[in-house]
Formats: C-alpha cells, sequence, structure tokens
C-alpha cells in the first residue's frame, strides 16, 4: 500500500484564472471524465484542457484521480471518526505513528491535526461491534495512545462537488466578516 504524508506544501504564488478553476472544479466533480467530455464542459478545445490539465499536474496541484467507494456496497455500512491523542512523551514518535496507522484493516483515512486531539482516523466497519474491536484492539492499546474518542458517521457530504457553483477558490479564500 502507498501512503502518503499529505500537508501544506505548495507554493502561494501559484496563479488559476477561471478556466483553470472550472477545470478543477468539473474533475473533481468526476475525476473520470474524459478530455473531450471536460473541453466540453467548459467550452473550451480538448487540446487546450490537455495542456492545462498536464500544467496542474506538473505544478502539483493535480496529485491523482480516485474513485469514491460505496462502503455500505462492500459491506462495511459502519463508519467512525476516531480522535486519538497521543501521551505527551510520544510527541517524537507522531510520524511514525502515522505512517504505521495509516497501513491498518479497515483506515480510510489519517488527519493529523492540531487542538485537544492528534489525530483523527477514518475507519470503514461491517457493524457497530466491528469498530469497537477494531478501535479496542488495533488504536487504544497502542502504548503511544493516552485516550481515544469514537464518533460514528451518520452521512458523509463532499463540498468539493458544490464549490464550483459557490463562488469557487476566491470565496474560499475571502475573510470571513
Amino acid at each position: 500500500m502507498n501512503e502518503r504524508i499529505i500537508g501544506p506544501s505548495r507554493p502561494s504564488n501559484l496563479r488559476l484564472d477561471e478556466l483553470d478553476e472550472q477545470i478543477l472544479w468539473e474533475l473533481s466533480r468526476d475525476a473520470r471524465l474524459s478530455n473531450t467530455a471536460l473541453a466540453a464542459r467548459v467550452h473550451v478545445s480538448p487540446s487546450t484542457t490537455h495542456a492545462r490539465v498536464k500544467a496542474l499536474k506538473d505544478a502539483g496541484v493535480i496529485r491523482s484521480s480516485h474513485v469514491e467507494l460505496d462502503y455500505e456496497a462492500l459491506g462495511m455500512p459502519v463508519q467512525g471518526l476516531v480522535s486519538v491523542k497521543l501521551q505527551a512523551q510520544a510527541r517524537p514518535q507522531i510520524k511514525t505513528y502515522a505512517r504505521k496507522v495509516v497501513r491498518l484493516p479497515n483506515v480510510v483515512s489519517v488527519f493529523f491535526v492540531g487542538g485537544q486531539v492528534d489525530f483523527l482516523i477514518h475507519i470503514v466497519c461491517t457493524s457497530t461491534g466491528q469498530l469497537r474491536d477494531f478501535v479496542a484492539s488495533y488504536i487504544s492499546m497502542d502504548p503511544v495512545v493516552a485516550s481515544t474518542e469514537t464518533n460514528i458517521v451518520f452521512e458523509h457530504l463532499i463540498g468539493a462537488e458544490h464549490h464550483g457553483t459557490t463562488g469557487g477558490l476566491a470565496a474560499m479564500r475571502k475573510p470571513f466578516e
């Protein structure tokens, strides 16, 4: 399995125009779009979208394309978000812990966060019992873990699917008043 630790690393001086942004929103909704279909949706030639997508990939803006899985259809209808706080003396092992946890079965994503906890771990399971057992066996029993809190996910909505219609990147960068 190929895990990546993702964090802020892109230059802040990267400039995207309206077409780049439209391309990004279309691909965030459906990364399976053919180049021809993408060009039709953003009203430019296929050669233009091909060049723009290549430039976005080369700049690191588009890192990869993903498939959104229906975990319920795969027999794992229960999703949990587990908050994990590490022991104070385990701080030097944060990256090691993240790399270990992301390889565990049932783990979809690991978020290293700031605040009261150190990690949020997204887990999928066949039942609440399996979720409980997973957290007890794999997460809570790790000697570097001080505490955990598990929340059941009732529904997961993906906001990026709508950003192209809600003001896009400019609206996302705008300070809140």
